[in-house]
């Protein structure tokens, strides 16, 4: 995970950029699917076979130990432009052709080296639907980076390896990526989605992120972007007895800001960084309070001595968990859509303002996953506080302020459980900026019944 920018003036911070030069071997397009069902085909599978598998944590610990090993023979790092890196992607790459994925090496150029993302599609599945699951595998100079970020790419791949063994035939097509020089500022991450072409991002219906999984000092968070992907996490911590806690620690500062910024519905997990342990949260996940749930963050001694092994078992079942259930769900048919176009200036530091959509025609109440569809252009997403109202003035928050949260816009879709409202009626989205310095406008907005 990136270190915060919070130090850096905002005007700077939000004009930085990277130079990347384009190279060849851009991600190959998903295959093609047949609108006629294909009578070869196995019929459809009972639910109870859909189940995930438990993730062997000593396979995954394999993982991390190769990495250690990597790093250890490489300068002690596996860092963007470092032989070590290349050769943690030669390793991950390695064991996914072997299992039968179809791999694909991305090359860009960041501080004057070569960087590199691996992307891993299993064949079969929804090819407009595309259900993606990532981490990154660059490390800092100063050390081999085996919670950060080997954890969550260990995880992953390990995951993705248990789809292979279970010949697994999802309905949306699945696939799993690696991010080059993350620890940069995103870098891999950023050019990977700025190079998919709008209709391509327009086929990935989700991205979980998994960065930094097995803290020593753990605890357990869970991302509150999508509230689909948030809810498979959420219960099946609840379902095990663990309480979780929404991560605000890496907002914005890992790889799912870049797939956040351009409207794909993001997720993850995460068991914290630098921040420190309170009492409360010891007294619920044990651990010490006072200490920082990786005191190696960033350092040296984040080696393959650095992890917890429980926190990394839960976080890699969970993965499993989200990709069977999310990428073997049937998928929902379109809805009635009403939207918004009309531009709405959201003044600086100001009072809220609303859009409005007229919604009639419908019987009974709205249903209990509406689709709020959000276009706000703003310099800074962080200062932007976002409700939808009902036609009773119910609130529902969709977004809070987030003085971390450094990225321009807010291009998403979001889920809200509105079956006790009448769904005809004038439907409002409010937005209020809380903070100075940056001004925005509500572009569009849309309601899917």
């Amino acid at each position: 995970m990136t270190h915060p920018r919070s130090s850096l003036p905002r005007a700077i911070s939000r004009h930085m950029a990277v130079a990347l030069v384009t190279a060849a071997g851009l991600l190959v397009a998903s295959p093609a699917s047949s609108a006629t069902p294909d009578p070869t085909e196995p019929a459809a599978v009972d639910t109870e076979s859909l189940a995930a598998p438990d993730i062997p944590i000593n396979n995954v610990k394999a993982h991390l130990a190769q990495l250690q090993s990597i790093a250890t023979a490489n300068g002690g790092n596996r860092a963007h432009g470092r032989t070590g890196y290349r050769a943690s992607i030669d390793y991950v790459k390695g064991k996914l052709d072997a299992a039968g994925f179809t791999t694909t090496l991305q090359q860009f150029t960041s501080s004057g080296s070569t960087g590199y993302n691996l992307v891993a599609d299993w064949p079969g599945g929804d090819p407009n639907q595309v259900l993606m699951a990532g981490a990154h595998l660059d490390s800092v100079s100063s050390g081999a980076g085996i919670n950060d970020n080997g954890s969550g790419s260990a995880a992953v791949l390990e995951t993705a390896l248990a789809v292979s063994r279970a010949q697994l035939q999802p309905t949306k097509h699945l696939r799993f990526a690696w991010w080059g020089a993350e620890e940069l500022g995103l870098v891999g991450s950023k050019y990977y989605v700025n190079n998919l072409p709008a209709a391509d991002r327009a086929r990935v219906s989700g991205y979980i992120n998994l960065d930094m999984v097995g803290s020593p000092n753990p605890g357990y968070f869970v991302y509150d972007d999508d509230p689909a992907i948030e809810k498979v996490f959420k219960d099946w911590y609840a379902g095990i007895g663990v309480p979780t806690e929404i991560e605000t620690e890496g907002d914005g500062r890992s790889d799912h800001a870049s797939f956040k910024n351009v409207g794909i519905p993001v997720g993850g997990l995460f068991t914290g960084a630098s921040r420190t342990k309170t009492a409360a949260q010891a007294a619920k996940w044990g651990g010490t309070s006072g200490q920082a749930f990786d005191r190696c963050y960033h350092s040296s001694c984040d080696t393959s001595t650095n992890i917890n092994d429980v926190a990394l078992d839960h976080n890699s079942d969970a993965l499993a968990h989200a990709i069977w259930t999310l990428g073997t769900a049937e998928p929902s048919p379109p809805g009635d859509a009403y939207e918004n176009t009309t531009d709405v200036a959201v003044p600086d530091n100001g009072a809220a303002v609303t859009s409005a959509l007229a919604v009639s025609g419908r019987t009974g109440n709205a249903p209990a996953s509406l689709r709020v569809g959000v276009d706000i252009k703003h310099t800074w997403r962080g200062d932007l506080v976002v409700d939808l109202l009902a036609p009773d003035g119910t609130a529902y928050r969709l977004k809070n302020s987030s003085s971390s949260d450094s990225a321009d816009n807010v291009i998403t879709t979001y889920t809200v459980d509105a079956s006790s409202e009448t769904a005809n009626g004038t439907w409002r989205l409010r937005v209020q900026d809380v903070a100075s310095q940056d001004t925005g406008y509500i572009d569009s907005w849309n309601l899917t019944f």
